[in-house]
């Protein structure tokens, strides 16, 4: 396996490297297949400082989000890397929300693909009143910690994107998790370059900006990785 590197719109300090995966949406055996090509690139290209980073969006549309929380919960899914780190899709926020009971909120998120997640629990949709003691509690407490932004270098990492104009620090959990527009049109300096998902494309998106790695995985398209290096970057795919 080798990576097909180029210039990157930023840089990591020397002896650094991070992989970050985009959008899962239950595609447990994508995952794992990214993950053992991660170790392998670690194996034929030993680094001091790897991170590895999930984008969000781990559960719904897709048939194993269950799976893909097992994979993740255990806090070190991939051998050779120094920290794992697990950022909040909108569709973690969507579910956080429907456990808190609203109405509202339980329709929203079995709109957006929560039945597919339960079914994957093994639960009924139809009775949210014992999802909580249903869900595995390594699976809660994962969802507990997922962190909203990640910066490395001249990076920053989120799900969906941040808002032309509001500082980094400044950005609302409402952009971060779910904004498109304006964010995907802009052309300006966002004070780092924002590596995210939520928008599905055919492929990567490279900008000087941003960096998108969400690929549709779960509509057909393959579960993608972009791979930074001082001031490069590359790209990994499921079933490579």
């Amino acid at each position: 396996m080798k990576i097909d590197m180029q210039p990157a719109p930023a840089f990591l300090p020397a002896g650094q490297r991070i992989y970050a995966i985009g959008d899962i949406h239950g595609c447990a055996g994508q995952l794992a297949d990214l993950h053992k090509q991660i170790e392998a690139d670690l194996r034929v290209r030993p680094v001091a400082d790897a991170t590895l980073l999930h984008l969000g969006d781990y559960i719904d549309k897709g048939a194993n989000s269950a799976g893909v929380l097992d994979l993740l919960a255990c806090g070190a899914p991939v051998a050779g890397v120094r920290q794992t780190v697990n950022l909040i899709g909108n569709h973690e926020k969507l579910l956080i929300d429907a456990l808190g009971g609203g109405a509202g909120a339980i329709a929203d998120w079995l709109w957006c693909g929560g039945r597919a997640t339960l079914q994957s629990w093994d639960l009924d949709s139809a009775r949210p009143d014992i999802w909580q003691a249903g869900i595995p509690a390594a699976h809660h407490a994962f969802l507990g910690g997922l962190r909203h932004m990640h910066r490395a270098g001249g990076y920053v990492f989120v799900h969906a994107g941040v808002r032309p104009g509001i500082a980094l620090e400044a950005q609302a959990e409402a952009d971060l998790t779910g904004i498109r527009q304006p964010f995907l049109a802009s052309e300006a300096d966002f004070g780092a370059v924002v590596v995210h998902g939520h928008t599905a494309a055919l492929a990567p998106v490279v900008r000087a900006n941003r960096i998108g790695v969400d690929t549709g995985a779960w509509a057909g398209g393959v579960l993608s990785c972009v791979v930074l290096e001082e001031e490069h970057c590359g790209f990994l795919s499921a079933g490579e």
